[in-house]
């Protein structure tokens, strides 16, 4: 299993474009690859998806986009679908983190290389993120548990150090291996911070803001001393934090996968503590590239796991965050 970021994929980037100019343009005009999203509706999967559309538009090869809205089963026979059309390499913005691995296996039965965006294959609980599922050409991801290590030790900054702080969290949907790594992540940066805390409450949602202002309002209603909530999307934040507003509340919110243009916005006006600065656009970007290396060179090895430098944001270093989505 080979660990690359960003900075080391892109380096070789302007090479390999330039090498397939001279040597394979013709080549490259006839590649097709595909990315199944989960919900284009959701702004952090439309920048995961323009990514790697514009990346494939300057490789010089083509790209087909389809969207489940949200269906695993959907999902599944999209992929399906192009197993069938024999394009020539797939993306997934999985939404289901077990199932998948009978698509996955699928594809590679029929030499088609897979690449996942953002999500973890296989059950977070019993493999780490470094296992990479063996048939994935790569995992293109952020470190979840790294993001949920940032958003706990931001966290404890803003929690009160004379008493046990109440938190509440908001989690993402049920099934999704980084609802879990988030979680995990969280609580061990709030114990490597030293603060002391009590998970009040902890609610799935289905990541939309209207969601994570209704789970919100329901931990207020039980707990209206929360001090702090953790919301694992920026999205599931912003909606957090209008539920804090409409109650008179006083909670904070720290948000991972943060870093939106309105996540941003709503740290400068103090209505969120801070966030976990999360590249939708760079993932889709680096997907898209996994896959022209698979096509383009068989020798390139399978099981990868590329990533990038996460960095915490609050009103003290915006400018480290520049919007993706």
């Amino acid at each position: 299993m080979k660990i690359s970021t960003e900075f080391k994929r892109f380096g070789m980037a302007a090479a390999s474009v330039a090498l397939a100019l001279v040597t394979g343009t013709a080549v490259a005009k006839d590649i097709t690859i595909a990315i199944v999203a989960a919900n284009m509706e959701y702004p952090f999967n439309a920048a995961e998806v323009r990514g790697f559309q514009t990346q494939a538009k300057e490789l010089g090869i083509k790209s087909i986009v389809l969207d489940p809205k949200g269906s695993v089963e959907k999902q599944g026979n999209a992929v399906d679908d192009l197993i069938t059309r024999k394009v020539d390499g797939i993306g997934s913005i999985l939404l289901d983190s077990v199932v998948a691995k009978t698509w996955i296996d699928r594809a590679n039965e029929n030499n088609i290389p897979f690449v996942s965006v953002g999500v973890q294959v296989g059950d977070p609980e019993k493999v780490p993120l470094k296992d990479v599922y063996p048939k994935l050409t790569a995992l293109v991801t952020r470190d979840d548990v790294e993001s949920g290590v940032i958003a706990g030790q931001m966290a404890a900054k803003f929690l009160p150090k004379d008493r046990v702080a109440q938190i509440g969290i908001v989690e993402g949907a049920a099934g999704v291996a980084a609802v879990k790594q988030r979680s995990q992540g969280f609580e061990e940066g709030l114990k490597k911070a030293g603060a002391k805390y009590k998970i009040v409450a902890s609610q799935p949602t289905d990541w939309t803001e209207v969601k994570g202002e209704t789970v919100c309002q329901n931990i207020l209603t039980a707990h209206p001393d929360v001090d702090l909530f953790f919301a694992q999307y920026d999205d599931l934040g912003l909606g957090c934090s209008r539920a804090i507003r409409n109650m008179g509340a006083h909670a904070k919110v720290v948000a991972a996968d943060g870093g939106s243009r309105r996540g941003i916005d709503a740290i400068k006006a103090g209505e969120m503590a801070g966030s976990v600065c999360s590249k939708p656009e760079t993932m889709g970007r680096l997907s898209a590239k996994a896959l022209y290396d698979a096509i383009t060179n068989k020798s390139t090895v399978k099981a990868q796991l590329i990533t990038y430098k996460q960095v915490g944001v609050t009103k003290d270093n915006l400018s480290e965050c520049v919007p993706q989505f």
